[in-house]
């Protein structure tokens, strides 16, 4: 690009800025002259939330309400107490099973096809799943849709019909998923090291089985929804282009008729933890390892959590930064993946979860580097830099998942679902911020612990460089076709 092309650009770029600032060129030009980059400052970000409105209906749900006028779109959110945890062990995906009929299954008023057919013309989404700990439902409308949308979320809700044809189609999908659950050898090492952490018959491992599933019946379904879902059982978010006193009413309207009933949430066994470490291997001829090592961690209302989130940023979750990634894979090139997480739980402890996958040859080597970087963390302080880092990324992150008011109220809902403190989220930025070196030392020795790792390692063991011996004492799991 020629000098006086360069020359024009810089005095059209100069002229929109000194319009912008309704200052002259050359005024605008020698302050930028003087202005030192370095020495800029700015006032610190402000993160502030709004809060949606908390009501209760007549029936006792509670229901979180924000109000969003730029699209003329509205979005209800349910969260259900309930999950496949409460479920009898000989049923195992009766939960999962529930969530998915209960949508593709019709309702009393609307045979599945119908209601698919109304949900597309007026190009609404519906939909219903049970999870582990927690069922949802949700609706995504148009406003001037919104109170046919309601009707049939709620019939779906009070309603489900159940129908056998698509819970033998549920069903079906259940056992293609168990017959091929052997196919991929990282979903292999994750399962079944959830199994040795929890242990095998722990709701929070166990899986479903060809058994189990046959054995579950429409009758089933039925139950297992009468139990759970009811007004008083579930908290309720919407968003959108609406008014809260109109919405309030309309809520009241829609579920007028459904009373709260008790509700006996079965026991579920506690998890007991293994104080030592134990080597599992899986044989699988296939010429990369799967690796996880862990063991279990802390419940989310762990005052450590803040500081343990950022420890474990800086050892494998913090992607290209993460000690893992420049020690295993940068630097010595032995994993294709390699990183790490510390989950909290929400009702029972979570987990510290390093993994990895590497060429077969190196199995050991990747290895015996993982687990030394989880014990250096423990010995000394991180770096400034890599504190710096690490607490701007996890605060960036953090701030991106309130990018729409669905997301603040899910929040909401959740913080109030898993009984954690209303201003948990206004506290997250200033509980990062205030870590320090030393608290992750502490933390690191706290909570992370060498001598109790779990490793489960699914590969072939003839490639690898050297025997498996080499980390203790091995025991193989046979996988079960």
């Amino acid at each position: 690009m020629n000098q006086a092309l360069l020359s024009k650009i810089s005095r059209m770029v100069c002229s929109v800025l000194a319009g912008f600032f309704l200052v002259s060129c050359t005024s605008l030009s020698g302050t930028l002259r003087r202005i030192n980059p370095k020495e800029m400052t700015f006032a610190p970000i402000v993160f502030q939330p709004p809060k949606a409105d908390k009501v209760t209906l007549s029936n006792g749900m509670t229901v979180y309400l924000l109000e969003d006028h730029e699209l003329p779109l509205i979005q209800l959110q349910a969260t259900i107490r309930t999950g496949s945890i409460y479920e009898p062990a000989d049923k195992i995906g009766l939960a999962s099973i529930t969530g998915s009929v209960m949508r593709s299954g019709g309702n009393r008023s609307h045979a599945s096809e119908d209601l698919d057919e109304i949900l597309d013309q007026i190009a609404a989404q519906l939909s219903v799943g049970i999870g582990r700990d927690s069922g949802s439902a949700s609706l995504d409308t148009l406003k001037k849709d919104f109170d046919l949308g309601l009707q049939l979320f709620v019939e779906t809700l009070r309603f489900p019909a159940f129908e056998a044809e698509k819970l033998t189609i549920a069903k079906n999908r259940a056992l293609e998923s168990i017959r091929r659950r052997n196919d991929q050898p990282s979903g292999i090492a994750t399962r079944e090291f959830f199994k040795q952490l929890y242990g095998e018959d722990n709701p929070y491992a166990r899986e479903r089985t060809i058994e189990t599933i046959h054995a579950i019946t429409r009758a089933d379904l039925a139950d297992f929804h009468q139990r759970y879902f009811a007004p008083n059982n579930m908290i309720l978010g919407v968003t959108g282009d609406f008014e809260k006193a109109e919405m309030i009413a309309k809520l009241e309207k829609a579920f007028e008729g459904w009373a709260p009933t008790k509700i006996d949430l079965p026991a579920v066994a506690p998890v007991k933890e293994r104080m030592n470490g134990a080597v599992y291997k899986i044989s699988k001829s296939i010429p990369q390892t799967q690796v996880r090592i862990g063991h279990l961690g802390i419940k989310q209302a762990n005052p450590d959590f803040f500081a343990l989130s950022v420890m474990n940023d800086i050892l494998g979750s913090g992607g290209l930064t993460s000690r893992l990634f420049q020690d295993v894979r940068t630097r010595q090139g032995l994993a294709y993946s390699v990183g790490s997480a510390f989950q909290p739980g929400k009702l029972e402890r979570g987990f510290f979860l390093a993994y990895g996958a590497t060429r077969a040859e190196k199995s050991l080597q990747a290895i015996h580097s993982m687990i030394r970087q989880i014990a250096i963390i423990r010995e000394a302080e991180v770096t400034d830099e890599e504190l710096s880092r690490a607490k701007e990324a996890f605060l960036n992150s953090f701030i991106f998942s309130f990018s729409s008011p669905a997301q603040i109220v899910g929040r909401q809902v959740s913080l109030a679902y898993y009984g954690l403190p209303e201003d948990f989220l206004e506290q997250y930025r200033d509980n990062v911020e205030k870590v320090t070196k030393a608290d992750i030392l502490r933390v690191a020795k706290k909570y992370l612990h060498p001598d109790r790792l779990i490793m489960m390692i699914v590969g072939d063991e003839s490639l690898f460089d050297k025997p498996l011996t080499d980390l203790g004492k091995v025991e193989e799991i046979v996988l079960k076709p």
